[in-house]
């Protein structure tokens, strides 16, 4: 079995077609077609299902490729491992994040790395909480910038970074706008603007709310931080939002207020495998996040 049939091999069950597997590959599709046929002779069973010019994975071809991916990912590792020992300073970081952490948190950090190391690359994968978890749990990445930090899930080690206050977002016409302070009871009868169930910070804020005996009435929903922000500039409800996610400007239309009784916050940090060693770079890169956040509390407070 040789490393280029595994290439072509997962390039044509990715894709479910040889002739797009071959124009991927830069190859000719006879070369793609023959590999293949070899592999498959040599393993003595079908991979694939043909269907004319498509094809599809046979249920011995998903195990197959499932356990051929994983193979690659570790012959990828240990290819950049060598580089990286030879230069960590060169080397490539895969790393996560939600989009609560996309527009100041991620891009401040990455920013300050770099100008230490400037040849170092990044490779960004944007999530939700789960996929983050999940995505340092299977190796599509070994870093993962989160919040909150997991206390509790198996194979994964988390660090925190910092604790941010949860705030108020309320559109500038809201009867309590002028309020330097506000309690969340106060917010009992608004319509809030949410993420979807099964979003962390929705059952960070469900969990608040059921604190103090009341259920917030949610009438929007946003799949990511901007669109909470813009629903809320347009006048549609109330959220409470991360304070992060404000420290560069206000949306439009709207004025952000601290929340008390309760207070509420989450923390923010890394997560990393527990049953994995982290590469060179990442190793740089993450006791770098745990100096560079420490000395920014300091300045901060």
């Amino acid at each position: 079995m040789e490393l280029r049939q595994i290439y072509y091999f997962i390039e044509v069950a990715k894709r479910e077609h040889v002739t797009e597997a071959a124009h991927a590959l830069h190859v000719a599709q006879s070369a793609v077609s023959r590999q293949i046929v070899n592999l498959e002779e040599e393993l003595g069973v079908d991979l694939f299902i043909r269907e004319g010019r498509n094809v599809k994975l046979t249920p011995i071809g998903a195990m197959f490729l499932e356990q051929m991916q994983q193979a690659i990912k570790l012959i990828d590792n240990a290819k950049r491992e060598v580089e990286e020992h030879l230069d960590p300073e060169k080397g490539t970081i895969r790393i996560g994040f939600p989009s609560s952490l996309a527009a100041y948190t991620l891009p401040t950090a990455v920013s300050a790395f770099r100008e230490r190391y400037p040849n170092v690359k990044f490779q960004l994968n944007q999530g939700s909480y789960k996929h983050l978890i999940e995505g340092v749990i299977n190796g599509e990445f070994n870093l993962a910038l989160i919040g909150p930090v997991p206390k509790k899930e198996k194979k994964i080690k988390g660090k925190t970074l910092f604790t941010e206050n949860i705030v108020a977002l309320l559109p500038q016409a809201h009867p309590l706008a002028a309020k330097k302070l506000l309690t969340l009871n106060e917010l009992r009868d608004d319509s809030f603007v949410l993420f979807p169930n099964g979003y962390i910070l929705r059952e960070i804020i469900v969990t608040a709310c059921s604190q103090l005996g009341f259920e917030p009435q949610v009438s929007f929903e946003g799949e990511d931080i901007d669109a909470i922000k813009g629903l809320v500039s347009a006048g549609l409800g109330v959220t409470l939002i991360p304070e992060i996610t404000l420290i560069d400007s206000l949306p439009r239309s709207t004025v952000k207020i601290p929340i008390t009784e309760p207070n509420v916050s989450r923390t923010v940090g890394v997560i990393i495998p527990s049953e994995r060693e982290l590469l060179p770079t990442e190793k740089l890169f993450c006791e770098f996040l745990g100096e560079f956040f420490s000395i920014l509390d300091r300045y901060q407070n």
